[in-house]
């Protein structure tokens, strides 16, 4: 069947329009130097945590594979730095759940391992194969296993890979700059999947807010030697967020409606974020796997605002500090970005593979008023994406009411924000929903 590309993005519900406040996006990225010490937490993924593979006083190598596990749902850990295995620790991550973590003294001269050798990728399960092996994981800030969103079930085609440039977040711009520092590897990542994965059309999904982008990424599209049929093109997006949310893109992009509980390849899509899709490209050219991550550093309280090339498992504070510190007392530290990010109990935690920025404000801009009872204005039904009532959602939840959640679909909730930034009262939606989506997963019992 042939697909159409669309000329303008289908229309989507809801969103809100926030200011993007892109300041780094037009620095170029700066490559830090070895920290003196990393620590690579073994949950750094969506699914089961892995088990480390060496030991307390053992030397490791940049790309030697220090943690893996036996689960599907997983993905491999590499040491990010030449040195010693100082200490196993549990450490606390954003979310509040506690794991195992090793701890590496650098050596500080990033010796590579000498087993890395670029894989052969010819089929399709040779692809699966190598994005496992390499570690990667949803680099937009899921952190989802990529070989499990490669490995496409039985029975399923996919006809649409949609590359996600969105980056709707406000401050965040580590992908901007990937799609401009890196485009030669979105390239050959683009076209590799396409070809292994004999997928029919590649939409490009950059907003409309990225003019560098677009036109960067417009030579990929636009390449007759590579593409010579045309199959690879660039769709300028609104810029609204939250635009690069999954299935708000697979709507925008194709006009198809994820059903609740479903994904993008119950429709025929495959979404992946640019810095993946380059990720991978690099990977199968050079066999390093995942040891380092660019991150956007912003925010009010931070000196001078930049992306940063790091080595994974470098505290935030070292990173901060690579940056020319803060210049005033950060009141409130976000890993990710405002609208989604999650809140930091401290600057010691490590950066994690799915990070791609941290967030440090000043007292003023930290100050939330206080929630006040809700007017029933409905400016959180109509902005919501996945067209819910979270007003009820968040009755529901606080009377611990968990068929009534149910029945209201909390569980398709995004945990957006895009209900508490739309509404005049302050109230704490998606706060409650969380907690509410928690009870149901728990079975009712909390």
């Amino acid at each position: 069947m042939e697909l159409n590309f669309p000329a303008v993005p289908f229309r989507t519900h809801g969103g809100a329009d926030v200011p993007h406040k892109k300041n780094t996006a037009h620095i170029e990225s700066a490559v830090m130097p070895p920290p003196a010490q990393v620590v690579l937490p073994m949950q750094q993924h969506v699914g089961a945590p892995c088990a480390p593979l060496v030991k307390v006083g053992d030397a490791v190598a940049v790309g030697q594979k220090i943690a893996d596990s036996k689960a599907f749902v997983s993905a491999p850990i590499h040491a990010s730095v030449s040195g010693k295995v100082s200490a196993v620790r549990k450490v606390m991550l954003p979310g509040g759940q506690y794991t195992d973590a090793l701890v590496i003294d650098s050596d500080g001269q990033m010796t590579p391992f000498s087993g890395i050798r670029p894989p052969v990728v010819e089929t399709a399960e040779d692809l699966v194969a190598a994005a496992r092996e390499s570690g990667l994981v949803g680099l937009g800030g899921a952190g989802f296993p990529a070989h499990v969103k490669l490995k496409i079930p039985e029975g399923k085609h996919i006809d649409t890979l949609i590359v996600n440039v969105a980056e709707c977040e406000p401050y965040i711009t580590a992908d901007h700059r990937e799609a401009l520092e890196d485009s030669w590897a979105v390239l050959s990542g683009v076209y590799m999947i396409r070809d292994l994965l004999h997928v029919d059309r590649v939409i490009i999904a950059v907003e409309n807010n990225k003019p560098d982008v677009i036109a960067e990424l417009k030579k990929i599209a636009d390449n007759p030697e590579r593409d010579p049929e045309d199959r690879v093109r660039v769709l300028a997006l609104r810029a609204r967020y939250p635009q690069g949310a999954e299935k708000v893109l697979v709507k925008a992009c194709t006009d198809r409606e994820i059903p609740i509980g479903k994904l993008p390849a119950d429709v025929g899509c495959l979404v992946m974020n640019v810095t993946s899709v380059a990720f991978l490209a690099k990977y199968i050219k050079t066999g390093v796997p995942l040891v380092n991550k660019r991150v956007t550093i912003d925010g009010s309280a931070i000196a001078n605002p930049q992306n940063v090339i790091d080595p994974i498992g470098t505290k935030i504070a070292d990173v901060i500090a690579f940056t020319g510190g803060y210049k005033t007392e950060p009141k409130k530290m976000l890993m990710g970005g405002p609208m989604m990010g999650l809140a930091l109990a401290s600057d010691q935690l490590p950066i994690l593979k799915q990070n791609n920025g941290i967030l440090a404000f000043d007292e003023a801009e930290a100050r939330l008023d206080e929630p006040t009872a809700c007017i029933r204005c409905g400016r959180c039904v109509s902005g919501c994406p996945m067209q819910l009532i979270p007003t009820q959602l968040e009755q529901f939840s606080n009377a611990k009411n968990v068929p009534k959640l149910i029945e209201y679909d909390v569980m398709d909730c995004m945990e957006c924000g895009t209900c508490v930034f739309n509404c005049p009262a302050g109230r704490p939606l998606v706060q409650a929903i969380r907690l509410g989506k928690a009870m149901v997963k728990a079975g009712g019992k909390k």
